[in-house]
């Protein structure tokens, strides 16, 4: 793969921020190291994590049930220093059920107010568990929380704790009772995260060291201030005009109305719109600072292609019918990169 091109689009570094970056980059190193105390296996998956919050955004995690999806989210809040809240979705949850809700208090002298109870979305690390399982009326009423970072009852707007991330998950076998997520939220997800089996190694010492009398906890590695700290630091990153033409070239491929690849133009029913080019960009950067490197280059594109896409792109009849999956088309878009 090519690397980035020398000519940056941003100003050059400043020894200021070579100095932030290499401070940030000792920092995550050691969150990294808490982690997988209680993490095993998963490494590109607690990557693209990172990633996502290093980035400010939201991830969907999709796998199968115990595959420690869970427990990623709360390892997480307990290493980064972030409040958390867990919500279990279902088909009766209720939009109060998530952002709260307004009580009736009476006074000792009898006069009567409203009096707003935050709900569970007032954290600063929200674990959607089973997304896809509450109704679009409850999915709808994330939606503000996840995009603005605010959330609006009995026409009062209240404030989000800061940082505000929300971890969903998703279980890509049972569809029974499922109500699937829109494309305008599924684009509010920075990156979707495949969550697949341990190998044979990461399974066994996590066999070991699961089910003794004793087990190894993470502590924490990170402040929410520091975490803010490098979200406001990846977008003062350099990147090249290289990086910026191939994340464009991407996107833009992958669009049936302007591509000029055939199986694009045959199979694909809508494409990835700007907010992938901006997540592109952002996640290159995290993943550059989270490799120890300053620049992102194109290996950082060419990586981050698969989770960014896999949800804004959908098939037509005509791709299924010929049996091509998603996963071809945007294989086929990261060759041109080449």
């Amino acid at each position: 793969m090519m690397s980035a091109s020398a000519t940056p689009l941003t100003p050059p570094p400043s020894g200021d921020i070579l100095a932030e970056v290499e401070l940030l980059g000792a920092r995550i190193a050691a969150v990294r190291a808490q982690i997988g105390r209680a993490i095993y296996g998963q490494q590109e998956v607690v990557d693209q994590t990172l990633i996502t919050l290093l980035s400010g955004g939201h991830v969907l995690l999709v796998g199968v049930p115990g595959l420690g999806k869970s427990r990623l989210v709360e390892t997480l809040a307990t290493v980064l220093g972030l409040g958390s809240k867990r919500v279990q979705f279902t088909p009766d949850l209720m939009p109060a059920d998530i952002l709260g809700s307004e009580v009736l208090d009476e006074a000792p002298d009898g006069r009567r107010s409203f009096r707003f109870v935050p709900g569970p979305v007032f954290c600063q690390l929200l674990m959607a568990d089973e997304i896809n399982r509450a109704s679009p009326r409850t999915q709808s009423a994330l939606l503000q929380a996840m995009q603005e970072g605010r959330v609006a009852v009995g026409g009062v707007e209240h404030p989000l704790p800061r940082p505000f991330h929300v971890l969903a998950t998703q279980n890509p076998i049972e569809q029974e009772g499922t109500y699937p997520l829109p494309e305008a939220q599924l684009d509010r997800f920075l990156l979707e995260v495949q969550v697949g089996y341990p190998d044979l190694a990461a399974e066994r010492a996590m066999l070991i060291a699961t089910t003794g009398a004793a087990e190894a906890k993470p502590v924490q590695a990170l402040t929410a201030e520091e975490l803010m700290a490098g979200q406001a630091l990846i977008r003062r990153v350099p990147v090249g005009e290289s990086v910026v033409d191939a994340i464009l070239n991407l996107v833009r491929g992958g669009r049936p109305e302007s591509s000029d690849d055939e199986a694009v133009r045959k199979h694909v029913a809508w494409g990835p719109g700007p907010r992938a080019a901006q997540a592109l960009m952002l996640a290159s950067r995290a993943r550059a600072l989270l490799d120890g490197r300053l620049a992102p280059s194109i290996d950082d594109v060419v990586a981050l292609a698969p989770p960014v896409l896999r949800h804004r792109m959908a098939l037509n009849f005509s791709a299924r019918a010929d049996g091509v999956a998603l996963a071809d088309i945007i294989g086929r878009l990261v060759e041109r990169l080449g």
